[in-house]
């Protein structure tokens, strides 16, 4: 039996009385929708859904008269079509826009030569960064630019000396290309960058090498403190004294030191806890090598490359292309990046810091190696029982000592002894290139002029002392000293060494009244060339007899808090 079909709902709610009384009975239905297209907001969707809840469907626009008609769908869709190819096409042209920018900063960065840093050149041939034109367009074809080596890095490493630093701290022999104010002005961004400064000090020249202005480069970003070259000091010392030392030196400048570590890239010895250091403090930051020209930036990286090369394959990888050693200060005219570290961060070897106070800033470029110890450190004492001298001169050296006399530090340095005591020994550390001689005092100037650039090297010929300056520089300086168990002071000469003041011999120890007499002080005249400078410090704890006359300050609470701690 079939059933009859329900009434609409809406038509049953109507009372009957209206219908009567409407002469034209039309039916009213609200409006569901507007003429305009609208997005559905569907206000039940945020519903959660749970097991005993139904899942919502969506109503449809309307049904019956108020459904949309094919027209207004055929619209709908084609509106909605228009519009999300709109939205597409604006985010190409931004993408376009953007790898445009992209490429135009990446075109604009010039490659670099990875042993020096200077940009990639094929027009002049005797300048840093030259590559014959060919080699050139075949490697930034198959883009290994990174991968080139410039003429002059080839001819540094194979023992040429080709200078290219001139002006205030550069080099007044061979070929200028760039000046030591271009350079320094290449690490200005750094005092405004957050980085990690590894500072490289030598030992051998550590108040000449210090950097004394480093705030000026590095800001207030923390430095870890490494000394260089420690395995060309005497044999015998210890290195605890060394250390103390070099603390005590550290504190009086009053930076942001982390931590002190005594090194030799050449032996590895202290390589691998400036990494463990580094790798602790560094937290995601950029590692920028800082030092004064020739103290050694090149060859420490290449000791910590190599460390790293035996876990880290990306050390490894960058060991292929590090940057040059040679004897000439000015190598690296360029920050060089380097991909050092697994973990994030790069390696900055950046162009040595020239300074116009030390004495490879006045001598001719060929005499540069001169300077360069090649092997440990061995004091020259004077007097010496083993120096060759005439009768008259030992003799008045046995009644009177060193008073009157005058020695000569190679062509570089001369010293007049004006006041002392017959027990005072002069030691000269420094180069064994650099000669001691001795003459008395009233013929010091007419044996300088005879003598320099034959005995007396650098410089090393009579040409190049023809257009040599000479030692205009006089100062006169007063040491005094009351313990005989201790050397005096260091008189230090920057770029070269240092002299050790000792009022005292092995002799005199045993006598108390030598020890009377072993107190006042000392007057010396020391002669540099002009713009070198001199310093005096506390002496320096090296050989055996170092670690017995040195003395270990009493530190308080709070200096043991901020004295940054040494490693070797």
């Amino acid at each position: 039996m079939a059933l009859a079909p329900k009434p609409l709902s809406s038509l049953s709610s109507f009372p009957t009385t209206h219908l009567l009384q409407n002469p034209n009975p039309k039916l009213f239905f609200p409006k569901l929708r507007s003429q305009k297209s609208h997005s559905l907001i569907i206000c039940k969707s945020a519903q959660i859904e749970t097991a005993d809840s139904p899942v919502y469907t969506p109503e449809p626009d309307g049904a019956g008269p108020s459904a949309p008609t094919r027209g207004e769908i055929f619209l709908q869709r084609h509106q909605s079509s228009a519009a999300s190819a709109t939205v597409i096409t604006e985010i190409k042209k931004k993408k376009k826009i953007k790898d445009k920018v992209v490429k135009a900063s990446s075109s604009s960065v010039v490659a670099s030569c990875y042993g020096c840093g200077a940009p990639l050149q094929t027009s002049e041939t005797d300048s840093p960064g030259y590559v014959e034109p060919e080699t050139y367009d075949l490697k930034k074809k198959h883009r290994q630019l990174r991968t080139v080596l410039c003429g002059r890095c080839r001819l540094l490493s194979h023992g040429h000396m080709i200078t290219a630093v001139g002006g205030n701290g550069g080099y007044s022999g061979g070929k200028q290309f760039v000046t030591a104010e271009e350079l320094r002005g290449k690490l200005s961004h750094l005092r405004h960058e957050k980085a990690l400064i590894v500072k490289l000090v030598d030992i051998v020249d550590f108040n000449g090498s210090f950097l004394a202005r480093i705030r000026e480069l590095a800001g207030a970003n923390p430095i870890i403190l490494v000394i260089t070259k420690v395995d060309l000091l005497p044999k015998g010392t210890d290195f605890n004294c060394v250390g103390d030392w070099v603390v005590e030196a550290t504190m009086k400048k009053k930076l942001n030191v982390l931590s002190v570590h005594l090194t030799s890239s050449k032996s590895l010895v202290g390589i691998s806890g400036v990494i463990s250091e580094i790798q602790k403090e560094k937290k995601g930051r950029d590692v920028y090598i800082l030092g004064s020209a020739n103290v050694g930036k090149s060859a420490f990286i290449n000791a910590v490359l190599k460390m790293l090369s035996y876990k880290d394959p990306v050390a490894a990888a960058a060991r292929k292309y590090k940057p040059i050693q040679s004897a000439v200060p000015g190598t690296t005219l360029g920050p060089i990046q380097i991909e050092a570290f697994l973990g994030g961060g790069k390696l900055y070897d950046t162009p040595g810091v020239h300074l116009h106070h030390r004495q490879a800033a006045v001598i001719d470029s060929e005499d540069l190696p001169a300077l360069a110890p090649q092997s440990r450190l061995r004091g020259q004492a004077f007097p010496n029982p083993h120096m060759l001298l005439d009768n008259s001169m030992a003799d008045r050296i046995r009644s009177n000592g060193l008073l009157g006399f005058s020695i000569f530090w190679g062509g570089l340095v001369r010293i007049d002894v004006i006041k002392v005591l017959p027990e005072t020994r002069l030691t000269f550390y420094g180069p064994k290139a650099l000669q001691l001689h001795v003459v008395p005092t009233e013929e010091a100037d007419e044996f300088y002029q005879k003598e320099v650039g034959v005995l007396l090297t650098p410089p090393t010929s009579k040409q190049k002392a023809d257009s040599w300056r000479g030692l205009e520089t006089k100062r006169e300086m007063q040491l005094k000293y009351d313990d005989i168990e201790r050397p005096a002071c260091d008189v230090a000469i920057s770029g070269l060494g240092w002299i050790s003041v000792e009022p005292f011999t092995q002799s005199s120890k045993s006598s108390e009244s030598s020890a009377v007499e072993c107190s006042g002080e000392i007057v010396l005249a020391v002669h540099v060339p002009k713009p070198v400078e001199i310093f005096i410090r506390p002496p320096l704890p090296v050989g055996s007899v170092g670690g017995e006359w040195f003395e270990y300050r009493e530190l308080t609470e709070e200096e043991q808090e901020i004295r940054p701690k040494w490693y070797f």
